[in-house]
């Protein structure tokens, strides 16, 4: 994602329940704010298994030196989420200013509740994968921003969602994320893919996990 600053059409504001984000020509709409101990996130992982989780079964969780994760794109951290709360180590990589303010804010109202979770998930200091040393974590996730004009997929995309895509747009290098993500990972590269998507960079993976919704293309270090 890129490192865009606030566009005009936002707000980013302080709330009792954490910082959040509104759309200034949508005021329908709930403000966006990141929040790791109620509402659906936390009833996701409430519930999560790695048996049920594609995405923890495709990152190898649960066997050995699998634990340490990079999050190369972070977002929102929905999915880093659930692979902290089911025994990942999750560091986070995110280059949009506002996303990672939310994130930022998010994060330290869960270590004030929760201290130990200042080693499962964390913000990295960083705003290039170039600057992560190789071979640095077990695994890498990537989960770009993928353009879509399909009127179907559009219509299912959820409001909050909405937003964040409206904020950030597509990811234009999300082919170039490939090659430094596998410079980084020890065991494995996993991308989340919508299931019709060609694969990124054009690179046939190793393997794959294929859930209802989505795919997770694996690639093996180089």
């Amino acid at each position: 994602m890129s490192s865009t600053s606030l566009p005009s059409d936002f707000a980013l504001e302080p709330h009792p329940d954490g910082l959040q984000l509104r759309w200034l020509s949508q005021p329908k709409m709930t403000p966006l704010r990141i929040d790791f101990l109620s509402g659906k996130n936390a009833f996701r992982a409430a519930h999560a298994s790695i048996k049920d989780e594609a995405i923890a079964r495709a990152c190898g969780l649960g066997k050995p030196n699998h634990s340490s994760l990079l999050d190369a794109t972070a977002g929102l951290a929905r999915d880093a989420f659930i692979l902290a709360w089911l025994g990942a180590q999750v560091a986070l990589n995110e280059r949009h200013t506002v996303v990672r303010a939310l994130l930022a804010d998010a994060l330290q109202r869960l270590y004030e509740q929760h201290p130990d979770w200042q080693t499962r998930l964390y913000l990295l200091p960083i705003a290039s994968l170039a600057e992560v040393a190789t071979a640095s974590f077990d695994v890498v996730y990537l989960d770009p921003m993928y353009p879509s004009s399909d009127r179907k997929v559009k219509a299912a995309v959820k409001k909050d969602m909405q937003m964040f895509h409206q904020l950030v747009g597509p990811d234009a290098d999300a082919d170039d994320l490939l090659a430094p993500a596998r410079r980084i990972a020890r065991q494995r590269v996993v991308v989340k893919r919508p299931q019709h998507a060609g694969f990124l960079g054009g690179v046939v993976p190793h393997t794959q996990v294929v859930s209802k919704k989505h795919r997770f293309d694996i690639y093996f270090p180089e």
